[in-house]
């Protein structure tokens, strides 16, 4: 497991500890490890959703390769 260290705005700094004293999080690396797989979750979800958005290709690829 690797180590960071992460200048942390105050602001953040208090939602931190919010979470920590509600119990949602036992500690700052736990908080942060959550926020991060929320995050990679979501950039996840993201590219799927980029990927919906991509045309279906079908058919030979014969004629495929002549309309690219």
């Amino acid at each position: 497991m690797t180590t960071l260290s992460v200048p942390i705005p105050s602001d953040l700094e208090k939602f931190i500890h919010k979470m920590i004293k509600s119990g949602r999080a036992s500690n700052k690396a736990d908080v942060v490890r959550k926020a991060l797989t929320r995050f990679a979750e979501e950039e996840a979800v993201l590219a799927i959703l980029r990927a919906e958005q991509e045309p279906n290709l079908k058919g030979n690829l014969r004629d495929l390769m002549k309309k690219v």
